[in-house]
């Protein structure tokens, strides 16, 4: 690779990549992720508690899972 060539390949990758001097955030972000957060309640989708109830009943019916469950968790 010729000079010329690596000084070109130089400058594109420098226009390519922005400066680091700034790794801060402008602003702090904490609040508006709160904010965020409350706008948008938990919600638990209906499939969820069907999975839920029927691990229940899996267990209900097969209590000697219960030991391998927890060694997994």
């Amino acid at each position: 690779m010729s000079e010329s060539n690596e000084d070109k390949l130089r400058e594109l990758l420098q226009e390519a990549m922005p400066p680091l001097g700034q790794t801060e955030p402008q602003r702090d972000l904490w609040p508006a992720m709160l904010r965020r957060l409350d706008e948008h309640p938990v919600r638990v989708a209906w499939f969820d508690w069907a999975l839920l109830a029927l691990l229940g009943v899996s267990l209900g019916f097969f209590p000697e899972v219960i030991p391998v469950l927890l060694y997994h968790l």
